[in-house]
């Protein structure tokens, strides 16, 4: 039986909301990276590198066959997986690291033979998930972190990308 929701639709529009997250990157003031609307939320910048380094690593922790997320070495584990961004990365470079770093995981994750997407893994919080559940989990959590960068370019006056989409076919 054909499942319900196919790897190559979850990659492909995990492909275009990333995509849109590196262009929320692109169209946010270079100068205003560390912006934070309130002392307790994280700033513009390190919103970006947890999107690009939760994906990353959870991804990668699939490709290389963990099975169980919820062990108390979780965020050890993950740190082998994260990319190296440094954390005063400019915009141009961190626009092409999210492009670049989806780029490979797509590349190596639609390689995978179709046994690997129903496999199941428990997630950190010890729910048991195929790992196509998991894959779309990881791209809700990037639409999740984008919807910060996107109210962060409101706060600036800024329109993000998708409703600049939007807006041209009226």
């Amino acid at each position: 039986m054909e499942p319900m929701v196919r790897v190559e639709t979850v990659l492909g529009s995990w492909k275009t909301a990333r995509s849109d997250t590196a262009q929320a990157v692109e169209d946010f003031p270079a100068n205003e990276f560390d912006f934070r609307p309130a002392p307790d939320v994280a700033s513009f910048r390190e919103i970006v590198h947890h999107i690009l380094d939760a994906s990353h690593a959870l991804t990668g922790l699939l490709l290389d066959g963990v099975e169980n997320l919820a062990v108390p070495e979780f965020r050890q584990m993950l740190m082998k997986y994260v990319p190296v961004a440094p954390k005063d990365a400019d915009r141009a470079r961190l626009a092409a690291e999210l492009r670049s770093a989806l780029d490979l995981r797509c590349t190596q994750l639609a390689r995978q033979p179709p046994e690997f997407f129903s496999k199941i893994v428990t997630r950190f919080d010890g729910q048991q998930v195929t790992c196509l559940e998991m894959l779309q989990f990881v791209k809700e959590h990037e639409l999740c972190h984008r919807a910060q960068l996107f109210l962060y370019l409101r706060l600036k006056g800024i329109v993000p990308v998708t409703t600049r989409r939007r807006q041209l076919k009226k």
